[in-house]
């Protein structure tokens, strides 16, 4: 599992696997968001597999499907929301990362110039270029 920081408590990272969970649990982290749909994965990394062993684990777990298409002002609200309300370390994952750091850079607009925002993307090794 490749976890990458973002930006404060909020990092990013591919699919996790279960096996990933008492890693996370390790590093201190205390949410998990899984913006990969369902429909995405086979059985064994469906959100409600994950989300049971994570709970049971007394970690925290949100299903936040995303795609290119979903991501409006009440989905990047609701993302915000997961983070702000965190006081360990979050991880959001997709498939790549990349929808889960493209919904933290469009909470960011506002808060940070675009271009802070694209280098903390990018820094992190993420290119947002063609997103703001």
């Amino acid at each position: 599992m490749q976890i990458v920081n973002i930006s404060g408590l909020y990092n990013v990272s591919p699919q996790i696997s279960l096996a990933d969970l008492e890693i996370l649990l390790e590093k201190g982290f205390g949410k998990i968001i899984c913006n990969r749909p369902d429909f995405e994965v086979p059985p064994s990394l469906k959100s409600n597999l994950i989300e049971k062993i994570a709970t049971e684990m007394g970690l925290l777990f949100e299903y936040h499907p995303l795609t290119f298409e979903n991501m409006y002002a009440e989905n990047i609200e609701k993302q915000m929301a997961f983070i702000e309300g965190s006081k360990s370390p979050v991880l959001a994952y997709c498939t790549s990362g990349t929808r889960s750091v493209a919904i933290w850079a469009l909470g960011q607009i506002g808060k940070m110039s675009k271009d802070e925002i694209l280098k903390s993307a990018l820094k992190s090794g993420y290119n947002l270029e063609g997103l703001l």
